[in-house]
């Protein structure tokens, strides 16, 4: 299954955005579950930039896994994850939750992800 939403902005700068790609880029052992609606404006505003990220990154597709939700926000995993809010990204490794992005952030989610993962696993 796959969100339109996460088709990439073709207009979305790299080059740009280099810190978030190279972070994005070093962490290849993480997993991103995203749940989105094409219908919700939200993810229609956030998801083609994050998508773009991830394939500025060169994240595989088998690390992207996405779960359309219902105008009720209901979806596969929203009870398991509690997701209320979407556009919602959980980045994972090995099962466990690394990180997370929820639509009511001031900042986009590449770059809040990426924050977040260089704050997290790069000063290590």
């Amino acid at each position: 299954m796959s969100l339109e939403t996460m088709e990439p902005t073709p207009t979305w700068d790299a080059e740009a955005h280099a810190e978030t790609v190279d972070v994005l880029e070093q962490l290849d052992d993480l997993t991103f579950k995203i749940w989105g609606a094409d219908w919700c404006k939200d993810c229609r505003a956030e998801l083609p930039d994050f998508a773009a990220a991830l394939d500025a990154a060169g994240v595989d597709e088998d690390r992207i896994e996405q779960y359309e939700v219902d105008r009720d926000k209901d979806g596969p995993l929203t009870e398991e994850y509690e997701v209320e809010l979407i556009a919602t990204i959980v980045v994972e490794r090995d099962g466990e939750e690394v990180t997370r992005f929820e639509e009511e952030e001031a900042v986009p989610a590449a770059i809040y992800l990426a924050d977040q993962l260089r704050e997290s696993e790069l000063a290590h």
